[in-house]
């Protein structure tokens, strides 16, 4: 299933609508800066730009790589967009695989705007990590961080990134280290996502195979040869056009334990997979 963003020639449909008499007093003393269509810089009160598509928009700052850099930074192919998002860390990337994995979003930009405010007389900035647009429009922003390096500045900065994110109707999100077994099946499924790995064919034919539950290698086979068809089933996994029930292998505790994806399912790293269900064109989980 394709996952695309509408909008027409004015904008953003739907957006903030600042109402005659000034700003909302919980966003008084905000300003954003960003990366305007010419490529210069825009500078506006948080309310003035709460309309702008801060999904579409350049990052702010670089992403750099030199000799002897501590985190890994790099560009993912965006199945969202179909484009490249930057990202400063693994745990980024992680978390960033995970916006990409989510149905509900249909845009995602690094680094979108600077947030500026004033915290007992000084001057303070932010650069959020990500901002997602969900389909019904409303936005997120998303700061990552291991959970045990939050900083006493950090944490202010953040709360101050949630007040602002409030006052304009955007979702606010300070995530840490992912679940692991869903990011290992996240990880694992996030291989097939690009178009390439998609058979009309077998698209065509994976509702009939799977309208009732059956293990995985059986259904691929049942599709043709699995080295042909797994890749197509992979990536349907990826846009939700099947679920998956998996029982996987618990390196760490040596059990096994149950596991199933709420919002999508994902093909197990390791381990053995279960049952496949296709869910249906209307996007419902069965």
């Amino acid at each position: 299933m394709d996952r695309w963003l509408v909008l027409d020639g004015g904008g953003w449909v739907g957006g903030l609508v600042a109402l005659p008499g000034g700003s909302p007093a919980a966003s008084r003393g905000f300003e954003l800066a960003y990366v305007g269509a010419e490529g210069r810089e825009q500078r506006e009160s948080l309310v003035a730009a709460s309309g702008v598509r801060f999904e579409l928009v350049t990052p702010v700052r670089p992403f750099p790589s030199y000799r002897g850099q501590r985190s890994n930074s790099g560009l993912w192919w965006c199945a969202t967009t179909g484009g490249h998002v930057g990202y400063e860390s693994w745990l980024e990337r992680d978390q960033l695989t995970l916006l990409d994995f989510d149905q509900a979003i249909v845009g995602i930009a690094s680094q979108p705007f600077w947030l500026f405010w004033q915290d007992e007389g000084r001057r303070r900035s932010h650069a959020p990590d990500f901002f997602a647009r969900r389909v019904d429009g409303t936005g997120v922003v998303v700061d990552v961080r291991p959970e045990g390096r939050v900083r006493a500045r950090d944490a202010a900065a953040f709360a101050a990134t949630r007040r602002a994110c409030a006052a304009v109707g955007w979702d606010y999100r300070l995530v840490h280290e992912p679940e692991a077994v869903r990011m290992a099946n996240v990880r694992w499924l996030a291989g097939y996502r690009h178009p390439r790995c998609r058979r009309e064919a077998v698209v065509a034919a994976a509702p009939v195979v799977f309208a009732e539950p059956v293990a995985l290698m059986h259904g691929a086979a049942r599709l043709g040869d699995p080295l042909a068809t797994l890749p197509t089933v992979f990536h349907l996994l990826w846009w939700a056009g099947c679920t998956l029930t998996l029982r996987c292998r618990c390196r760490s505790c040596r059990w096994w334990r149950r596991w199933t994806v709420e919002q999508r399912a994902g093909s197990a790293a390791r381990g053995r997979p279960g049952a496949v269900r296709w869910s249906g064109g209307d996007g419902r989980w069965l």
